[in-house]
């Protein structure tokens, strides 16, 4: 009999935990990240210009030895 109460209890704890730390947890999770994906979205929209400059700044331009002029002191 007592086994069947421990059972009980631990059922009753396992259904508590998910229902009330799991489930909210995952549900703020996907609306957070739903949230952010809104964000970024409205955020490119927003900022064309952006996109081209990231674009520019990751080509690196090619240099050549003629561009180099030699010095010498004086």
């Amino acid at each position: 009999m007592l086994r069947y109460i421990l059972i009980g209890f631990a059922f009753y704890f396992l259904y508590r935990f998910i229902f009330e730390l799991v489930i909210p947890i995952y549900r703020t999770t996907k609306q957070v990240k739903k949230q952010f994906d809104s964000i970024k979205q409205q955020h490119a929209q927003n900022n064309p210009s952006q996109r081209t400059t990231e674009k520019s700044t990751s080509h690196k331009p090619s240099v050549n030895k003629d561009d180099y002029i030699e010095f010498e002191d004086v």
